[in-house]
């Protein structure tokens, strides 16, 4: 009787919304103790373990924490890519008006912070991370909203959703013109020369989704090797998996089902266990109050909900957009919160924009404590709104 009911409390907690969140946090937590232990060298020595095939012809042989980040998130974004198909084809964002606020408010979220960064460190040595503030992490932003649960309408979801992924293309573009050592075009052609393949497949109206994951794979290969952040192909398959606006189930909402629990229980927990990993330093602490911490804290903080406001205050004046169903501009104020939450993104880009150790240090640490406190501010924001409007 005993197993029975606990296996039941095991069931409806994975089947409550707040159960990925509820995950999230706690390997959140779990990992920068680890890091923080006499442990913390045996977990670097696992997620630095190179895992795979390796030959003159093909390489595909990576770290634990590559594989993570740029393989299982790939799945990540192939699912937030599905849902914000299904919602510009026959939802929220089907609208040119309403699908139009969430590009233009991630171009103003991504400038803003980027310009309050380099204001802060020109004539610096840090300088050239000013692209560290630019990015929102979907999997936090998303989990901390999902912990809201109907709290917020499910416009607002879809809108960061949608604002997210907009978020991070434009940091991957940032990556690849700024960041990069240089692109590979053959690659990006045989990558393109996939996408074709499975253009071609949606016109055929071929309607087994998992035939579309085959060219998908090498997608993700030519674009890894090409120079461009590989979880780009996650969305770029996306996009070619078919859907229709009757009620009858489509490839693309098959797919999207099946993807569900894995990425929720698996994929994003493991990404979140394998980024916190940071252990903690005194000489971290004085980088919070130079130019360096503070360009991304108040980036992140400020700079983020200020852009998204501005070009939402701009686009529905001038009727260019409509803001998401049901929702307010002190919605959007919390949604801009959450949208500080840079972590994943911003911590790559750091990775990227200096040679110095310390630097690096000092990025992730400003990175994760703002990360934590855009999450908490915007989520107790959005609660608190929701009280007055009950």
């Amino acid at each position: 009787m005993n197993k029975l009911i606990n296996l039941s409390v095991f069931k409806n907690f994975f089947q409550s919304n707040n159960a990925s969140g509820i995950l999230l946090l706690f390997c959140v937590i779990l990992s920068m103790g680890i890091a923080n232990s006499p442990f913390s060298s045996y977990l670097q020595h696992l997620l630095d373990t190179e895992i795979g095939y390796h030959s003159e012809s093909l390489h595909l042989s990576y770290s634990v924490l590559l594989w993570i980040n740029d393989g299982l998130m790939a799945i990540f974004f192939l699912m937030v890519g599905l849902e914000i198909k299904r919602e510009v084809v026959e939802g929220e964002l089907s609208s040119p008006r309403q699908a139009s606020l969430p590009i233009l408010c991630a171009i103003g979220g991504a400038i803003v912070p980027a310009i309050i960064y380099f204001i802060l460190n020109n004539g610096t040595e840090t300088v050239h991370g000013w692209g560290i503030p630019m990015a929102t992490d979907i999997a936090f932003a998303l989990a901390v909203i999902g912990l809201l649960d109907k709290r917020v309408p499910a416009s607002l979801k879809i809108f960061l959703a949608a604002l997210a992924i907009v978020d991070d293309l434009i940091a991957i573009l940032v990556i690849a013109l700024f960041y990069s050592n240089g692109i590979e075009t053959s690659y990006l052609l045989y990558a393109a020369g996939g996408m074709v393949l499975l253009f071609i497949m949606n016109r055929l109206n071929v309607q087994n989704p998992y035939l579309y994951l085959i060219p998908g794979i090498f997608i993700w290969y030519f674009v890894h090797h090409s120079g461009i952040h590989a979880t780009i192909a996650g969305v770029l398959v996306a996009m070619t998996i078919p859907t229709n606006e009757t009620d009858q189930e489509s490839p693309l909402e098959r797919l999207e089902h099946a993807l569900i629990k894995p990425v929720n229980f698996i994929i994003i927990p493991l990404f979140a266990f394998a980024n916190t990993n940071i252990s903690l330093e005194y000489e971290m602490l004085d980088g919070l109050i130079a130019p360096i911490g503070l360009g991304i804290s108040l980036g992140l903080l400020l700079g983020k909900p200020i852009g998204i406001l501005i070009m939402a205050f701009i686009c529905s004046k001038l009727g260019i957009s409509t803001l998401p169903e049901g929702s307010s501009f002190k919605q959007l104020l919390g949604i801009g919160l959450l949208a500080g939450i840079g972590f994943t993104m911003s911590i790559f880009i750091s990775l990227l924009s200096f040679d110095n150790d310390l630097f690096i240090k000092e990025a992730k640490l400003s990175i994760l404590i703002t990360s934590i406190l855009a999450g908490i501010l915007g989520f107790f924001f959005l609660k608190n709104l929701s009280k007055k409007t009950i």
